[in-house]
């Protein structure tokens, strides 16, 4: 699986021109956190998709870039969260446990 680190707010306007042309995944994931880290564990173990870029975003490094994502797509901020982007807009989101590769890739299609 080959991340995009998710650092700076410029990025958004780049998912949100990018999501135009495919989906594209934000996990937010803190780096304190088990939950978090047993949620990106499962969902790198299951990767095996080309189609949706998938973007991380380190929550202790980059915290208000989180709230920045949550405005910029209208999603409460969550940790962990995955966010799957279509159209400039916000498809579906998970937190904890609800985290599920099967399931993004029944919503993504």
């Amino acid at each position: 699986m080959n991340w995009i680190h998710l650092t700076d707010e410029k990025q958004l306007q780049e998912i949100e021109e990018i999501s135009h042309r495919q989906p594209v995944v934000v996990f937010k994931h803190s780096t304190r956190c088990s939950i978090s880290g047993t949620a990106l564990g499962r969902l790198e173990r299951n990767w095996n998709t080309t189609e949706i870029r998938p973007y991380y975003l380190d929550l202790l490094a980059y915290r208000p870039l989180s709230g920045q994502v949550a405005q910029a797509f209208g999603i409460e901020h969550q940790s962990p969260q995955l966010l799957l982007i279509r159209d400039g807009k916000c498809i579906y989101h998970a937190s904890h446990w609800d985290i599920n590769y099967a399931e993004l890739m029944k919503v993504a299609g």
